[in-house]
């Protein structure tokens, strides 16, 4: 077993106001994915210069903000925003959605291809291989605030979280993830993108890898506890947001090859 490293999930204190690693980790996830979205353009010939990319920064930033909480809400807890619409602002109380999130960043997309005259698939093509930056930051600030664990393991790298009223070793879940939707993905993404592909290719790789490995890590890992399981005894809200995912990203893969193949 690996001791938890009990980390103080504030980073800074200056009097009444309280910086947050999470928080921080939003940040670091923003400004990583915009420098490599830079780099990639200084690569490729791309209409996407320092100021273009800031300015869809600011709208993928309102995307995840505003959709991760919505989505949060909607999926995850609309007892309580039934029983209290303002349950919707208590950012403080924590709660974002991925599937949320990345509707935002949908939305973000279509918002910021319209204003520039571009494609829905050219901006997302383009932006896809970088989001796992996120990803892993986002991930990492699950662990520091020792949240999203697994179900009890004996495996030697199991750890007892503080936030675990049972205190039993665990699977560090959320570690599995910033590997997998983070490190993993990004790595692939980046050497698939690095040829040209046919457009949707790399928005339905995205799909269809992250599809997977959140499927297959949300068995380990448990679910909120006021949803629990929603059938068979296995299968969470995550993996049933999951299937439509996995269902969008192979049929973007099969259309933009598809259609290659009639253009030859």
């Amino acid at each position: 077993m690996i001791q938890y490293p009990n980390f103080d999930p504030v980073a800074v204190s200056l009097g009444p106001v309280k910086v947050h690693w999470y928080g921080l980790m939003y940040l670091l996830g923003f400004w990583g994915g915009w420098y490599l979205a830079l780099r990639r353009g200084r690569r490729d010939f791309t209409p996407f210069s320092s100021q273009a990319l800031s300015d869809l920064l600011f709208y993928i930033v309102l995307g995840v903000i505003l959709g991760g909480r919505l989505g949060y809400t909607f999926f995850y807890n609309l007892p309580n925003f039934v029983a209290n619409p303002l349950v919707i602002f208590r950012i403080w109380e924590g709660g974002m959605s991925f599937h949320g999130g990345l509707i935002g960043v949908l939305v973000a997309f279509w918002l910021y291809a319209r204003s520039r005259k571009l494609t829905f698939f050219y901006v997302a093509d383009f932006i896809a291989p970088v989001i796992p930056v996120g990803l892993f930051t986002g991930r990492i600030g699950n662990f520091i605030n020792a949240e999203l664990w697994g179900s009890p393991t004996s495996l030697p790298w199991a750890m007892v979280f503080p936030t675990d009223p049972d205190r039993l070793p665990r699977h560090p879940s959320m570690l599995y993830e910033a590997f997998l939707e983070g490190l993993v993905m990004l790595a692939v993404l980046l050497w698939f993108s690095r040829k040209p592909r046919p457009p949707m290719a790399v928005s339905g790789l995205f799909l269809t890898l992250y599809g997977s490995f959140r499927w297959a890590v949300e068995f380990i890992r448990l679910p909120d506890a006021h949803i629990g399981y929603l059938a068979f005894g296995w299968l969470t809200m995550g993996q049933l947001l999951c299937i439509p995912m996995l269902l969008a990203g192979l049929g973007l893969l099969a259309l933009a090859y598809r259609r290659t193949l009639h253009a030859a």
